[in-house]
């Protein structure tokens, strides 16, 4: 019984801590981009076209930079 008085404390703090740090990881955006890495691994060669793991306002930026394709 007496090792419930540290345990259940402990249990609390671990948990308040493991929380804390789930919501700093989002807060300083480690999941903000959860495809671009698996997509750029699949792709070695530096192709100008390749959009994978860019994001969409420079993407934007990039199309209005880039003439037309060619039909």
């Amino acid at each position: 019984m007496p090792a419930l008085y540290v345990m259940i404390p402990a249990a609390l703090l671990l948990v308040g801590v493991a929380v804390y740090i789930f919501f700093w990881a989002v807060d300083s955006g480690q999941y903000d981009d959860l495809e671009g890495p698996a997509h750029s691994i699949l792709f070695d060669d530096q192709d100008p076209r390749h959009q994978a793991a860019v994001k969409p306002e420079e993407r934007q930026a990039d199309s209005a930079k880039e003439p037309p394709p060619r039909a």
